[in-house]
């Protein structure tokens, strides 16, 4: 069996210590201790963690120290034990100590399910609506639609919009 730790780094509101918990990884019997940077806006996310569920092999066990390093709700973190069960793979969680395998594994799944059951299922893709004088600002400074778009995490489409309405209200 081989033990693999999976660190989540916190983003800059978290209080987590992420030296913290890989060493407790380290010392619990992880042979590898992998770490990952939380996704930038618009990026994709969990890349490490998806790397090592799609590794791990049967009998193996990832380790974390505590559940929310696997994610934002009861429905991620269900996905993440059903990916590790489809492998033959088991979750373990050393604060509190949890476990998928065993006795425990049915109540820990219990959980998880009822906690995604009563969880507002996530949008499609949440985008945050642009403010039409940042648009004007950018374009003003020299900014090009599709970097518009980028800097300011909206769709090109919303972009365009937004300055042809400006255009035919003489903005």
């Amino acid at each position: 069996m081989i033990r693999i730790g999976y660190v989540r780094l916190p983003d800059r509101e978290a209080a987590a210590d992420p030296v913290a918990d890989a060493e407790a990884l380290s010392a619990f019997g992880c042979s590898v201790v992998r770490t990952e940077e939380p996704a930038f806006p618009g990026g994709e996310g969990f890349t490490v963690l998806r790397s090592i569920l799609e590794f791990i092999g049967e009998g193996d066990q990832l380790v974390v120290s505590r559940l929310e390093q696997l994610g934002g709700g009861g429905r991620v973190i269900l996905g993440v034990l059903e990916r590790l069960e489809r492998r033959g793979a088991s979750l373990r969680v050393l604060s509190p100590d949890l476990s998928s395998h065993g006795p425990g594994g049915a109540a820990l799944r219990a959980a998880l399910e009822a906690v995604a059951a009563v969880e507002t299922p996530p949008l499609a893709r949440q985008r945050r609506a642009a403010a039409t004088q940042d648009i004007r600002a950018l374009q003003r400074a020299g900014v090009g639609p599709v970097e518009i778009a980028r800097r300011l995490g909206v769709s090109r489409m919303t972009v365009w919009r937004k300055l042809k309405a400006l255009e035919t209200c003489g903005a």
